[in-house]
């Protein structure tokens, strides 16, 4: 699972995380003064701040956090390139379905 977000609000999210940061009272003082540089740096440490991954899938049917890591970039949205399309990992492909059932209802199979 990928997830792609836009920060929108930079000084939000990091007031955020930084009050997250605070009310950490099981937080030693030199790991709360390294998150909060690292919060005010880039939004992706903010974030990791505020989104618990168990939180995200903890009541989902059929599924155990077995891990969750963090990584991200910094790109630039361009809704004229191919590669933001969303639908790139879809089961049904084009490339996917017999020639011979071009309208994919499966009726010109014999």
């Amino acid at each position: 699972m990928d997830l792609v977000l836009e920060v929108t609000e930079r000084d939000e999210l990091t007031d955020a995380a930084l009050r997250r940061i605070g009310d950490d009272e099981y937080m030693p003082d030199e790991e709360r003064a390294h998150a909060r540089a690292a919060v005010r740096e880039d939004e992706a440490e903010a974030l990791a701040y505020l989104v618990e991954p168990f939180q995200l899938v903890g009541e989902v049917p059929g599924v155990e956090l077995v891990q969750a890591s963090w990584s991200s970039e910094q790109a630039a949205y361009d809704p004229d390139v191919d590669a933001w399309l969303v639908d790139d990992d879809d089961d049904f492909d084009d490339d996917d379905r017999d020639d011979s059932d071009a309208d994919g209802s499966g009726a010109d199979r014999q």
